[in-house]
């Protein structure tokens, strides 16, 4: 093998790597029997990002200017206890954050129903925790998404 090659599947990771040789994976989400793309296909990481992005920033624009009394240190402590209300208000009831409407995404269950409370409690929990929302697997769900039995999808 040359090393250039190997090289280039160590950069493009594991995935690349196996379908170099010829394995199959499919499309994102169709092990879920979700379409490869249009409405109801896994949302793409760049718009879910996006989507964090913006839900981050509105949590800390309401920690800062009500909550913080002027203090960046207190405003980000808020903006964490803000961002989990957020999460756990607008998923369980519409199925969607602020963020996540904008950009045109969806939280959905696995089959295709709308998160119960107590799954939208623990995504909202292990979500704050980060280390769970950084951890994802081949269709490049997180694993608070995993333990909740939740995907997030286009509209």
């Amino acid at each position: 093998m040359d090393n250039r090659q190997a090289i280039g599947s160590w950069l493009s990771g594991p995935r690349a790597a196996a379908e170099d040789m010829g394995i199959e994976f499919g499309h994102r989400g169709e092990r879920l029997g979700l379409p490869e793309s249009g409405p109801g296909a896994i949302a793409p990481l760049g718009r879910r990002f996006g989507a964090l992005a913006i839900d981050w920033a509105l949590s800390m624009l309401i920690a800062y200017g009500f909550l913080a009394h002027g203090d960046p240190q207190r405003a980000g402590n808020w903006a964490l206890a803000i961002f989990f209300v957020l999460s756990l208000l607008t998923v369980g009831t519409v199925g969607c954050t602020p963020g996540k409407r904008l950009l045109g995404l969806r939280v959905i269950g696995e089959d295709g129903a709308r998160l119960s409370l107590p799954r939208v409690l623990l995504r909202s929990v292990l979500l704050v925790l980060v280390v769970p929302a950084v951890v994802w697997d081949r269709d490049t769900r997180g694993l608070h998404d995993r333990f909740a039995r939740a995907v997030q999808v286009r509209i």
